[in-house]
């Protein structure tokens, strides 16, 4: 993650791509000048790069072409894969119409969560031999174990039956590694997050801004609880959070006053967020390192734009062209028509066209209504060098306050005063009078409020709900909660297919 103010060194072995299909090559790196990892971390500011290499796989949230929020959207009632073609895509478009497969599915959100892992398991192993300070030894210790967790958690909502590794593979066991019980990567999620919450700082300055704080990691420890069936506990973790619904939280979190605030590419790391992934058009990246991990811009920017926009009244936006994916469904439209976040969350390029007010070039699966919430505008265009569609600046959240609002409501079972205090509060803020709580108000609720946000697949497989949101899509319940494993992370190797594929 660059917004932590530093270019971190490739380690030999950082380039690990994926556990289990790779060679072992990377094991066996002629030294060459290269810093390697038996003769690094000796040193502060080299823990300090390894660990802004354990940050950089947050990126996955929103930068590169395959990118969890985009990627997450497709497969949800909400919207739909879009794009140029049914083609365009193919990890993307598969798993709109749930006809992937283990050759479909990008390999990529596999391998690029375990390359996180990877890096944390090298930190992890490393720091207790570092000259440095022993509360930054501390620090750096809990920032890896909760990244750590964050990324076990991406993988095991995707995949389900994954591989549990909690030290570095060597060439003696990296091909004999099986997969792990759900409950156990579960478990394992849990006890890192308990470990770093308490040895993370409550509140950080302006330039650590993208850092985990104690509150981001007690906010992703509730969450984590509530998928695991934990409710009780995932409650009173989210209520150490949340505060007093509405109030200022001892976190200093609070709801933003407008809901479209939220989206302006200037207010970074405002109070509602609680964990960010930054981006910035400084980076100047360019095609030659998109999806790399190298890139620093905002991919779903790009994506979620129309196609060969043409602005022609005064009433329609300035904004650069995109590639048209994520377009809303018609069913989200109109459950979505009424309320005063339709504005901020869609652009209603149907009308507009209709009026004479702006055109564009319809793509694929095109209802004419687009993710307004990461469509940028011509003023986010960046001047600097790189390709200009890969440098887009806005950040994404991971978890905001509203979410765990919600997630709290969801947790308290549906019911009680606390729980409408929290409905409440997001209704409120939103414009929008009371209505009694309920677990399908909250779930309604959570819908019009994170929509697309990346949430809503994850949302309705938790609840139970998505054989039959998503029946007309293809979906088939027991199969298709979980990715299968992709075809090359099979090879030469102990691990299982997921059932279904």
């Amino acid at each position: 993650m660059k917004s932590l103010k530093i270019k971190y060194i490739v380690i030999a072995g950082f380039a690990f791509s994926a556990i289990t299909s790779c060679s072992n090559d990377f094991l066996e790196v002629k030294s060459d000048g290269k810093v390697l990892t038996s003769n690094y971390y000796q040193t502060q500011d080299q823990a300090y790069s390894g660990l802004v290499a354990v940050y950089d796989a947050m990126r996955k949230n929103s930068g590169g072409f395959e990118n969890m929020i985009t990627m997450m959207n497709a497969g949800s009632d909400d919207n739909l894969a879009g794009g140029g073609g049914a083609t365009d895509g193919l990890g993307i478009q598969s798993f709109s119409n749930y006809t992937e497969n283990a050759y479909s599915v990008p390999q990529s959100f596999w391998s690029d969560h375990y390359q996180g892992i990877f890096r944390a398991n090298i930190l992890l192993q490393k720091i207790p031999g570092v000259s440095m300070d022993d509360n930054l030894k501390v620090r750096y210790t809990a920032e890896a174990r909760a990244l750590r967790a964050i990324y076990y958690f991406n993988l095991v909502r995707m995949f389900k039956n994954i591989p549990l590794i909690t030290e570095p593979l060597t060439a003696t066991n990296m091909y004999d590694v099986t997969q792990a019980s759900p409950a156990a990567v579960y478990a394992q999620i849990e006890s890192d997050l308990l470990a770093a919450k308490d040895n993370l700082p409550s509140s950080l300055p302006s330039s650590e801004a993208a850092r985990l704080t104690k509150g981001a990691v007690t906010a992703m420890l509730g969450k984590v609880y509530l998928y695991d069936g934990k409710p009780a506990l995932a409650a009173a973790q989210l209520a150490d959070v949340n505060g007093t619904p509405g109030g200022t939280s001892q976190y200093g979190y609070h709801l933003l006053s407008n809901f479209s605030d939220l989206w302006t590419t200037s207010n970074k790391f405002n109070t509602e967020s609680i964990l960010e992934v930054a981006h910035t058009s400084a980076g100047n990246s360019y095609w030659g390192i998109w999806g790399s991990g190298s890139d620093e811009g905002n991919s779903v920017n790009v994506m979620a734009g129309p196609r060969g926009y043409v602005k022609i009244g005064s009433l329609a936006p300035n904004l650069p062209s995109g590639w048209s994916f994520n377009v809303f469904t018609q069913d989200f439209v109109t459950a979505m028509t009424g309320d005063p976040r339709f504005t901020a969350t869609v652009l209603d390029l149907k009308t507009m066209k209709t009026n004479g007010q702006a055109d564009y070039i319809q793509g694929y699966q095109d209802t004419g209504y687009f993710l307004n919430k990461f469509i940028p505008r011509q003023s986010d265009v960046t001047t600097g060098q790189g390709d200009a569609v890969l440098n887009y600046k806005q950040d994404s959240y991971v978890i905001r306050l509203a979410d765990t609002y919600l997630l709290e409501a969801e947790a308290l079972g549906g019911s009680g005063a606390r729980a409408q205090a929290l409905l409440d509060a997001v209704r409120s803020r939103a414009g929008l009078s009371s209505v009694p709580v309920s677990l399908v108000a909250i779930k309604a609720e959570r819908r019009l409020e994170l929509a697309g946000e990346g949430h809503r697949f994850f949302d309705l497989v938790r609840w139970g709900d998505a054989a039959s949101k998503l029946a007309s899509r293809g979906f088939v319940a027991g199969k298709n909660e979980i990715f299968p494993i992709p075809y090359k992370e099979l090879l030469n190797t102990k691990l299982v297919q997921n059932l279904g594929y």
